[in-house]
């Protein structure tokens, strides 16, 4: 067992830290999805860019540990979560604008998709050891 934790450390500590932006995104749109305040796809927008700030800066401190090209770094992470972005609202438009499901049930389906292509992504780009 230490040895799995050992060797998926930087893994493990990405999403224990994915949970604490989900964890935000989830709930700035059900606030904004319960209080009627946003339409499901604006209430994505919002709560996906609070966690992924949220995320980008325990990522570069506490797991990654880079200090360096921060705005090159979070300009390339927030590409990433782009990305992942239009992956939900992809997803949520299928699950909710198309099929009917409940617009929790769907958001929490699309974040197993999102958080695997987010991590190797930012892994590849945007946490990268820089060669300097």
């Amino acid at each position: 067992m230490k040895q799995f934790l050992s060797q998926n450390r930087q893994f493990l500590l990405y999403c224990v830290i994915g949970m604490s932006g989900t964890t935000l995104d989830f709930s700035i749109y059900s606030v904004l999805i319960k209080n009627r305040l946003l339409d499901y796809q604006m209430a994505n927008a919002i709560g996906y860019g609070s966690g992924t700030l949220l995320s980008f800066v325990l990522n570069a401190w506490f797991n990654f540990r880079v200090r360096d090209r921060i705005t090159q770094r979070l300009l390339c992470f927030f590409g990433v979560a782009l990305l992942g972005w239009s992956i939900s609202a992809w997803l949520l438009h299928q699950l909710i604008g198309n099929w009917h499901l409940n617009p929790y049930a769907s958001k929490l389906a699309t974040l197993m998709v999102v958080m695997l292509v987010q991590y190797n992504l930012n892994r590849w780009l945007s946490f990268r050891k820089s060669n300097n």
